[in-house]
């Protein structure tokens, strides 16, 4: 446990993102409102205003502007986020690929929320799984705490020297985002200097070593340049870790590829992320007093996605489950696709559910769990709360 100490804020998800960020203090940040992640820079824009940090804060136009601002200032050498959801997300896709590809330690917090159309502002992941192949890292989060803490680890993580990639860190819209919740903050003093200076390797300010940033490059090296990127996100996976145990000294808790709940002698489990992990929980609980022996799964970290790890620990499980909140169309839904390359394709049955913010109880995932024990496996994907 922490030896620290530490105050608890009654936080949502969006200000348990916010105070991380003043904690971090970067030396630029970029705001442009998008419904449910506004509330994150709306309440940068007051730490600024009362000069609680001091960070250049960049009102831009759109959030194509936004990842173009934060890319030019990680370029020249400083700390630099912005914090988006959805559509957002998605106009940032152009330069979601130059920041990674220039090998930029961007943390941006997004707010998960479904993409158009229709138009809709509640939560499910296709946004930033829309993304996960664009060379961010990508945690996810279940509460308010773990916000607060990824979010202070994802810097660590991405400003790395055997890293240097961009970090998204993900809560549930309106879920979390807007839900308030005790939030344990630890000591600025003692969180800075977990977070150290950041410290650019090849800025682009420094004319005594001038640098060429953002190059045409033909097919003489596109292809090395890619595979180092490869490479740079292989070497998260252990310095997820070596960062996570630092934190660990301060905050307590524990920073693993995944969480395991009730596992050990499980017969059926759950795999899925982020808050809903919290309602399987309860799901869990409450069939174990019945007897009945199920567990969950919750991934943390899906980019770099724990491949090995993860097939150690299903491979005693009978039957799987992996709960989607997105589709992935003609194909198995993204969790799922990655669970589904670690396990038999005879152990597991993928679900999608929560599309465009529709909620998820308790009695569905005892559902789930029934039919699992059952061993009720099909090939095709289920649907958790489709009206049929």
């Amino acid at each position: 446990m922490s030896k620290n100490n530490f105050t608890i804020k009654v936080f949502t998800g969006t200000k348990a993102a916010a105070e991380a960020m003043r904690q971090i203090n970067p030396e630029v940040v970029a705001a442009y409102p998008i419904t449910p992640q506004t509330a994150i820079v709306q309440k940068y824009s007051e730490f600024v205003a009362d000069g609680k940090v001091d960070s250049e804060l960049v009102p831009v136009e759109s959030e194509h502007s936004a990842m173009s601002v934060v890319v030019g200032a990680s370029a020249a050498g400083v700390r630099a986020m912005t914090a988006t959801s959805s559509a957002g997300l998605a106009l940032m896709f152009e330069i979601l690929g130059v920041a990674s590809g220039l090998r930029l330690p961007i943390v941006m917090n997004v707010v998960n929320r479904a993409l158009s159309s229709p138009i809709n502002i509640h939560c499910d992941h296709s946004d930033s799984m829309g993304t996960r192949d664009h060379s961010w890292i990508q945690i996810y989060s279940e509460n308010n705490q773990e916000v607060y803490e990824n979010t202070l680890l994802a810097v660590r993580l991405a400003e790395h020297p055997d890293v240097l990639l961009p970090a998204m860190v993900m809560q549930d819209g309106f879920i979390s985002s807007h839900c308030a919740e005790n939030t344990k903050i630890f000591p600025d003093e003692v969180i800075r200097k977990y977070l150290g200076k950041y410290q650019a390797k090849y800025p682009l300010l420094d004319v005594k070593k001038p640098v060429t940033i953002g190059p045409l490059v033909l097919p003489d090296y596109q292809f090395e340049i890619k595979r180092q990127q490869a490479e740079a996100m292989k070497n998260a996976l252990k310095v997820y870790l070596d960062v996570g145990k630092e934190l660990s000294k301060i905050t307590g808790s524990s920073y693993l590829y995944f969480e395991e709940y009730m596992l050990d002698d499980a017969q059926a489990a759950i795999v899925t992320m982020s808050s809903t992990a919290g309602t399987t929980k309860v799901a869990v609980d409450e069939m174990r007093k019945q007897g009945k022996r199920v567990g969950l799964l919750k991934i943390k970290l899906f980019r770099p996605f724990p491949y090995q790890e993860v097939a150690k620990t299903l491979s005693k499980i009978k039957t799987v489950g992996i709960l989607d909140r997105s589709e992935s169309f003609g194909a198995y839904p993204p969790l799922a696709g990655e669970i589904g390359n670690t396990l038999p394709s005879s152990g597991w049955q993928s679900y999608v559910f929560g599309i465009g913010g529709r909620d998820i109880d308790v009695e569905q995932i005892r559902n789930v769990f029934e039919e699992l024990l059952a061993g009720k496996i099909a090939r095709e994907v289920k649907y958790v709360g489709l009206r049929e």
